[in-house]
């Protein structure tokens, strides 16, 4: 069973939909006994860092998110998901994040000719043998909505990288942790390969 952390974030649903098209049993909870007995854990969203972290504190989560990462508990964070993962955001100074990695979420630099929040479609470049892209083909393209990006401290966790403005860690495994910046979910056939592979862990 794969639970889904309910703490009001957008997105949810569309990350239920892709899992039940994989045949995955789901369920979309907060409930620390669920979460803990799952196979598989996802952390999804679309929202406000800070907005995020304030509802993963109320709902309890803080603690259950470290316990399934101690666990070995395979844990896949998306688009927001990743960002929380981290320690701090541009978005929310002075707010922590959940702080399982290390590194910082800063604000997209504004470039000529490109728009924030980056809206589409961005090839990816591989790097660290990461196991959510094998039976992948160089420079896969992913679909991306976000204004902020991530640059993590430790370069040997990144998986995936793209170019917008500036470079992006685009993806990272830790362990059982693994997290993207852009959506899987509606990714087309690179994005059900990559949901795939994690559920193969």
């Amino acid at each position: 069973m794969i639970a889904i952390l309910d703490y009001d974030a957008g997105n949810i649903k569309s990350v239920e939909k892709a899992m039940q098209l994989l045949g995955q049993e789901v369920t979309i909870t907060r409930k620390r006994d669920e979460i803990l007995r799952a196979d598989k854990v996802i952390l999804p969203g679309v929202g406000a860092f800070g907005d995020a972290m304030g509802k993963i504190c109320q709902y309890g989560l803080f603690d259950v998110i470290h316990e399934v990462v101690d666990n070995g508990t395979p844990f896949l964070g998306i688009c927001l998901g990743l960002q929380l993962l981290f320690e701090r955001s541009d978005e929310s100074p002075g707010v922590e994040g959940l702080g399982v990695l290390k590194g910082e979420i800063l604000r997209i630099p504004e470039t000529p000719g490109l728009k924030i929040p980056h809206m589409g479609w961005n090839s990816l470049e591989f790097q660290n043998d990461g196991r959510l892209f094998r039976k992948l083909p160089k420079e896969s393209y992913v679909y991306f909505v976000h204004s902020y990006y991530l640059k993590a401290a430790d370069e040997s966790i990144v998986t995936a990288v793209t170019e917008y403005g500036t470079k992006i860690h685009a993806s990272v495994e830790q362990g059982n942790v693994f997290a993207c910046q852009f959506h899987p979910e509606k990714s087309s056939d690179v994005g059900i390969q990559i949901l795939k592979n994690f559920v193969s862990l």
